[in-house]
């Protein structure tokens, strides 16, 4: 028997003795756990169901949140698994009405920002953040605490909800970037988020080829104007578990990217396939979506690799894709999802396209008459309900950027569109330098996928839901990990004298 084989073999024997035997063998336990059994079928039997899953949530919740805390590895996993599901309508149908599920998010990112700074107590290790994108990131968080003091904003409590959920996970960058410390753990998280997008995808296949699922069709018929706005061209757009279609297709979108990417990564010819096979079925289920505004990302992150990975077997690549790209969109056919992807080029004739046109350049006096904007929270859901009667809460912004510059003013929307265009900088930056092929690969990949969302947050809100926002501040983070991994294995170890 080998040495490994032993000492599991020990360990094993040692948990069942001491925790087993030694503990269980006490007759206060099992005196303990006849009383807490009683005592839990007592609350089911008079208070229903929802006692049962109130106690199950403490039994499963509390050891959950300490391993968050003291494991953030494990910590961050747990979060993103939960940003994808926590708008799932089979989930929020196992909660009463009204109950407020977001404030898992909200617990789940504060317990990491303290598992952050209880491990960085330890460590108080602070050059992880000496770079550029760690600035911009604070830079940006004080100018959305600044907004507090705005004195056209109209309501500080439409602020204080719009900040909580902005500020913190923007902190969420700091987190991820100090906890993401191996390559093996960034292959893990990138095969979580492929298996997690490939839940999705299949969620929206059978929403498609079979239907939609009970609780479902009660979402969806609880409020007719959700039908109107999805049911489109005799087509109900679909969105596998999250919130809405557009969420679902710029998942799709970011999860096709990140699997062309790895194909450029030294791995078995086996993954590849698979890779190849994902890629496809992510880029089918999008157009279920009939997110025309997902279909323009494609071509764009194409463009970006195409000068990235300036080589024949790329541009050969590229120009076959934009080939067929072009059949897509001239070939006559009627299918509706096939339909609405060739409208996403020809915007002029779309009549929503127009009406955002409109709405632009009914908003523009406004935005430059306000530098700092209306206040956050001033549009959108926040801002119909704490300042129903404003102008801006009337207003529709669509477009993320239109959004910042409306809530933030133009001196937001500068420093936004600095804060992003010094994040791609620097990943092109890092790019070249990084001389680990497998970490430039992973770094090409998020630098294309902050591209595309970048894209993406001028037609529809690209930052804002789950998982979307969680994504943009990981692909960040992922962009100074991969250089830092690098710069530490080829930084020369100093010659042992003596």
């Amino acid at each position: 028997m080998s040495d490994d084989r032993i000492r599991n073999s020990e360990r094993k024997k040692t948990i069942w003795e001491n925790i087993v035997l030694h503990k269980f063998s006490k007759p206060l336990v099992p005196i303990f756990l006849l009383v807490a059994s009683l005592f839990v079928s007592y609350l089911i039997a008079t208070q229903g169901i929802v006692a049962g899953i109130l106690i199950l949530m403490m039994l499963i919740g509390v050891p959950l949140l300490y391993a968050v805390v003291a494991y953030p590895k494990f910590g961050i996993i747990i979060f993103i698994i939960a940003s994808f599901f926590i708008n799932y309508q089979f989930i929020i149908s196992l909660t009463p009405p009204d109950t407020p599920i977001g404030l898992v998010m909200d617990v789940l990112t504060y317990l990491l920002i303290l598992g952050f700074f209880v491990k960085q107590k330890a460590e108080k290790n602070w050059s992880y953040f000496n770079d550029p994108i760690s600035y911009f990131i604070l830079a940006w968080l004080g100018y959305n605490m600044l907004e507090v003091i705005n004195p056209a904003a109209s309501s500080v409590l439409a602020w204080v909800y719009t900040v909580r959920t902005i500020a913190f996970l923007m902190l969420l960058y700091f987190v991820f970037v100090f906890q993401i410390r191996s390559k093996a753990y960034i292959r893990l998280l990138f095969k979580l988020l492929l298996v997690l997008e490939l839940i999705a995808g299949i969620a929206a296949f059978i929403q498609e080829n079979i239907g939609f699922f009970p609780f479902e069709n009660k979402w969806l018929n609880a409020d007719p104007l959700r039908i109107s706005l999805l049911f489109i061209y005799g087509h109900m757009r679909k969105f596998g578990i999250f919130s809405d279609p557009v969420v679902f297709a710029y998942n799709m979108v970011l999860a096709a990217l990140l699997c062309l990417c790895l194909l450029f990564a030294n791995i078995k010819k086996g993954n590849k396939f698979i890779l190849v096979v994902l890629m496809c079925f992510y880029l089918m289920v999008m157009l279920y979506s009939g997110t025309r505004a997902a279909f323009v990302l494609i071509p764009a992150a194409l463009g970006l690799m195409a000068i990235l990975k300036f080589n024949k077997n790329v541009l050969i690549f590229v120009v076959g894709a934009g080939l067929f790209l072009a059949f897509l969109i001239k070939v006559p056919t009627s299918n509706p999802s096939l339909v609405r992807f060739q409208t996403a080029f020809n915007p002029s004739h779309d009549a929503s396209f127009n009406v955002r046109a409109e709405n632009q350049r009914r908003i523009k006096p406004y935005i430059l008459s306000h530098p700092m904007g209306g206040g956050l929270g001033s549009v959108g859901v926040w801002g119909q309900r704490f300042s129903p009667n404003s102008y801006l809460a009337k207003f529709p912004p669509d477009s993320g950027y239109v959004r910042v510059a409306v809530e933030m003013g133009w001196i937001g929307l500068l420093l936004f569109c600095a804060f992003n265009f010094v994040v791609l900088q620097r990943g092109i930056y890092y790019y070249y330098i990084i001389k680990d092929p497998e970490l430039k690969t992973y770094c090409m990949a998020m630098v294309i996928i902050i591209f595309a969302l970048d894209i993406g947050n001028y037609p529809q809100q690209a930052f804002v839901q789950y998982p979307t926002n969680i994504l943009l501040y990981l692909a960040m983070a992922i962009i100074n990990v991969t250089h830092r991994l690098d710069k530490k294995n080829n930084t020369p170890q100093p010659a042992i004298t003596g």
